[in-house]
């Protein structure tokens, strides 16, 4: 997933530059507040997101009446089923019906894999030219499932949040490519395949980073505020608040992705790059507890199929 920019070498960066050819001073938080406002007029949550978060409020709702919402969506119903059919849970009997997954898997966990399914749908559309989006996917979906099966062997109940969670930590990376792709063009060849000095490259640069782009979008979607920390402290799991357990599992996770051959970000592993001892405090587990092949293992296992559901869906 390295740029591919034309020409033998980038141009110097200057304030003088334009933000579509070079990397531009230091804005800050209205900048980034800027970018995302423009991008969410092009991607937006379906109305169904909305209406299942407010009847998740109410404990009158019934797994009837959810299930009634999503079917008026014929091919979300469809996706949704078909995962649930699929190896991401590996049941032995088939589901049939939306109100009979919500009773086996509970309404939250369908309700995060509505959020998946759309997530991904709704940045198809988004025009981007500096990297391999089917590798771009790749690495959220393999961050997802190794934070899933993370939360699981810290018995954590709703894994599929982090599976959301993981999916979702880059997202703001989209929005920066859109909005600036002069300026993510430069930022990715200062970082020559390392995330870490990408994500402080960018603040370095903008004042914010792909981060802090991905914690505002989600926050203009009105998601849950763990999952909003999760994506915006991903790199930094120790200034999450509400969501620092989340935050800390898809650091890990993204690390543990990064280091795989199938998961890198930028195409090839990263094998130096460090997982944070915050990190690890926070979700109760030390490195010698955690089998870092056998659970990037367990990812690659359930990788094909879910990959197939989710990006096929776009």
């Amino acid at each position: 997933m390295r740029p591919n920019p034309s020409g033998a070498s980038a141009p110097r960066p200057s304030a003088s530059v334009p933000e579509e050819e070079g990397v531009i001073p230091r804005r800050g938080k209205a900048t980034a507040e800027q970018w995302v406002a423009q991008v969410s007029g092009l991607v937006s949550l379906p109305d169904v997101c909305g209406r299942l978060f407010e009847m998740l409020q109410s404990r009158d709702t019934s797994a009837r009446e959810i299930g009634e919402v999503i079917s008026r969506d014929p091919n979300l119903t469809a996706r949704l089923l078909r995962i649930v059919n699929s190896a991401f849970y590996n049941f032995s009997r088939r589901i049939d019906t939306v109100s009979r997954a919500i009773i086996i898997i509970g309404d939250r966990e369908l309700f995060n894999l509505v959020l998946a399914v759309s997530a991904v749908k709704s940045f198809a559309g988004i025009p981007n030219t500096l990297i391999n989006m089917d590798t771009f996917w790749r690495h959220s979906i393999y961050s997802g499932l190794i934070a899933r099966n993370l939360a699981k062997r810290c018995r954590v109940l709703h894994s599929e949040r982090l599976f959301v969670a993981g999916l979702l930590h880059d997202i703001g990376s989209l929005v920066l490519y859109n909005r600036a792709p002069g300026v993510a063009r430069e930022l990715l060849m200062v970082a020559q395949g390392d995330e870490e000095t990408l994500h402080q490259a960018e603040r370095e640069a903008l004042g914010f980073s792909h981060a802090d782009l991905g914690g505002l979008l989600l926050d203009k979607w009105m998601l849950p505020v763990a999952l909003r920390d999760a994506v915006r402290c991903h790199h930094d799991p120790a200034a999450a608040a509400d969501g620092a357990f989340e935050a800390a599992i898809v650091h890990i996770a993204d690390v543990f992705a990064c280091r795989s051959e199938l998961g890198a970000l930028f195409e090839e592993p990263a094998a130096d790059v460090e997982i944070k001892d915050c990190a690890w405090q926070t979700i109760g587990l030390s490195p010698a507890q955690v089998d870092e092949e056998q659970v990037i293992g367990e990812a690659g296992l359930q990788f094909a199929e879910t990959a197939s559901l989710l990006v096929a869906s776009r």
